[in-house]
């Protein structure tokens, strides 16, 4: 019993229910220990007075078309943040700015148009990061994720890219999961490096069957190791007009350097003779 004569138990009670009303949480969103989920409310804007230490943050099937930077600093500890089927836009670089130990991010289902290092290059501990079902994502930057050198999972699928470039995937050591399907990819000679890392690396690469080539027609709906097979053919045995310029232009050296050498290697006989028969003329006179 307390002093008071109040059970320790309703005393506790009592304590919790005061703390629980200091915590503040988002109209229409529901809070738990660390956690805010506003799933499915139709939110237009991002939520106010979500608490400063939550560490889980949940506004996935929403209306939300920006995401403010300044609020989203002040949530410093956030590790999870999952807001996908949102109409979030191309404008997503410096956002991220004051999260760091953010470990969790979920874009999917959006409207995101490009991915340039400002997107994530703040983002220090992200270890999953899902951009699929984009269909308006065309291009990713070759060092966008260069400071994410923990990420792990990293789904595009569903976009419309038709090219990445290796170096952006390559360099990422942490990495062991990449979505790659139903994409747009161009399957020409500039994706055969890309083409062979996914065949040689150990990343695995789920839905791998629909991971195919979208352009040129002659390649359409072929899979990536038969993709690699026929472009590894034509792209080391095709010459380009460039090609032909260029070894024109070596014969033309070589057949002058030739012609040069040959001249010099006939005045330099010439000379040599002239000489040798004014020495064979003095020897006669001496005689």
């Amino acid at each position: 019993m307390s002093p008071s004569g109040t059970p320790w138990s309703l005393s506790l009670v009592f304590l919790l229910g005061m703390a629980s009303e200091g915590i503040s949480c988002p109209s229409r969103c529901s809070c738990q220990y660390l956690k805010v989920n506003c799933t499915g409310q139709q939110l237009l804007e991002f939520p106010v007075g979500i608490p400063l230490d939550t560490r889980q943050l949940i506004l996935a099937a929403n209306n939300i078309s920006y995401l403010p930077a300044v609020e989203l600093i002040f949530l410093a500890d956030l590790v999870y943040l999952d807001c996908r089927k949102n109409l979030l836009g191309d404008d997503l670089d410096f956002t991220f700015i004051g999260m760091a130990k953010l470990v969790y991010l979920d874009l999917s289902f959006n409207n995101l148009t490009q991915v340039s290092f400002s997107t994530f290059s703040h983002l220090l501990s992200l270890v999953v990061l899902k951009i699929s079902d984009n269909p308006n994502l065309a291009a990713i930057e070759k060092d966008a994720f260069a400071n994410n050198t923990w990420l792990r999972h990293l789904d595009v699928s569903r976009t419309g890219l038709s090219f990445l470039d290796t170096s952006t995937v390559q360099g990422l050591p942490s990495l062991r999961l990449l979505g790659l399907s139903d994409n747009l990819w161009h399957c020409n000679c500039s994706f055969l490096d890309f083409i062979t890392w996914m065949l040689e690396s150990n990343v695995h690469f789920p839905d791998a069957d629909n991971i195919t080539c979208y352009t040129p027609a002659g390649l359409r709906a072929l899979r990536m190791p038969a993709a690699e097979a026929q472009l590894h053919f034509s792209c080391l045995t095709q010459l380009y007009k460039q090609d032909y310029v260029f070894l024109c232009f070596v014969g033309f050296c070589i057949f002058l350097a030739g012609t040069m050498a040959a001249w010099l290697a006939g005045i330099c006989a010439v000379i040599y003779e002239a000489h040798a028969s004014k020495g064979e003329e003095a020897e006669k006179d001496t005689a």
